[in-house]
């Protein structure tokens, strides 16, 4: 069955490349000839939406989330807004030492990028017990 099946794509990418005509329309889905479908892999196209993009349009978004898992202590959050080629936005996160790490940053053509770390809280570090060895020598 898979040979049969790259054998056929075989034949349809040689057909592609040999003749112009032949086309799926920048889709991959299927591939015509003139304006009936000579084959189609997989599903027929069809079409999502009849609204025109606007390729043009400054790009416009918000975006936000959280996490707050008390079970293994996943803390952290982020925002985000774009207004054209304007970006600013920040998240934080909980360090494993216990402070709450800030980043707010913003980018822009004239600017670049541009970030401010802030730390809150007081690092805790586990302290570290030794024990003595009892003189026991195993084989």
């Amino acid at each position: 069955m898979i040979r049969r099946t790259l054998a056929a794509l075989t034949v349809v990418i040689a057909l592609t490349k040999a003749h112009p005509l032949i086309s799926d329309g920048g889709l991959g889905l299927g591939l015509t000839l003139g304006h009936g479908p000579l084959l189609t892999l997989g599903h027929a196209p069809t079409l999502v939406s009849s609204k025109a993009i606007d390729y043009y349009a400054p790009p416009k978004y918000e975006f936000g989330y959280g996490v707050a898992d008390h079970h293994t202590g996943d803390n952290k959050e982020q925002k985000e807004v774009r207004h054209g080629d304007v970006v600013q936005g920040e998240y934080s996160l909980k360090e494993p030492d216990g402070t709450i790490r800030t980043v707010k940053y913003s980018a822009d053509d004239h600017n670049g990028f541009n970030a401010v770390v802030l730390r809150q809280g007081h690092a805790v570090h586990p302290t570290v017990v030794h024990h003595q060895a009892l003189g026991l020598t195993l084989h």
